[in-house]
């Protein structure tokens, strides 16, 4: 596991949105950027799960966070431009974007991937991506420190048979991080990183290997390290960097 221990205040006085937040590793960043002091903007599909991270947050007595129901299949790049408008007029900055959303699509062989489910995987895990961080970009760079984190996995690092989809538009993520972080390296206060969560009990996991013990992985609460590392000021230097949370 990264190993990291997070100062009780790290993400103090911060806004951080979080794709995904309804469940798995996106509920516990979430979270954990809460308890660390961060106002979090929880974005996903499902305005039920959503509202259960609320108030779990609110519960424990962490900064209010804001619900923000989007689905990045069906949202266009005027909906995160109302997007950026609205976190712009409420807290004028954004410290930390989190793309943690991600669908796995189906898994099998390249020459019998179903087309439209090759359009959706590249519309949500790679397309909503790229308009949600340049529509917020503006905000990025009027905080003092601003983090962008990208999701990756080990398929979208070394290619392996069958993973279809979902293992190309993590190669592909890996890319825009690549590129973008080289934009901003010394011009703006942005960093640009990727994390690879590694083996984690998730939905999306079970799934993928439903013959799996899940007792045997590590909780996505224990990932959490390097996710903090990233959103807090001990990582202002790292940029460019494609990292193991495992």
């Amino acid at each position: 596991m990264f190993d990291y221990q997070a100062k009780e205040n790290l993400l103090e006085g911060k806004t951080i949105l979080v794709t995904g937040a309804g469940a798995g590793i996106g509920r516990s960043a979430a979270i954990a950027f809460a308890q660390h002091g961060a106002t979090v903007i929880l974005v996903g599909k499902t305005a039920k799960k959503l509202e259960a991270v609320y108030d779990e947050i609110e519960a424990a007595g962490y900064p209010t966070p804001v619900e923000c129901p989007l689905n990045l299949e069906t949202a266009t790049e005027k909906d995160y431009g109302d997007l950026a408008d609205q976190i712009g007029q409420e807290f004028g900055h954004l410290d930390g974007l989190l793309h943690n959303a991600s669908e796995l699509g189906q898994l099998g062989p390249l020459d019998q991937y179903d087309s439209a489910m090759w359009n959706r995987l590249i519309q949500v895990n790679l397309t909503s991506q790229f308009l949600m961080s340049k529509a917020l970009m503006p905000l990025l760079a009027e905080a003092p420190t601003g983090s962008l984190v990208f999701t990756s996995s080990s398929v979208g690092r070394k290619g392996r048979a069958y993973w279809g989809g979902y293992a190309i538009t993590k190669f592909a993520t890996e890319g825009m991080m690549q590129v973008w972080a080289d934009e901003v390296e010394g011009i703006t206060g942005i960093r640009i990183n990727s994390i690879n969560p590694g083996a984690t009990r998730t939905t999306m996991r079970a799934k993928a290997y439903p013959a799996e013990n899940p007792n045997n992985l590590p909780s996505a609460d224990d990932i959490m390290p390097l996710y903090l590392y990233l959103m807090g000021d001990d990582s202002i230097d790292v940029n460019g960097q494609a990292l193991d949370a495992q």
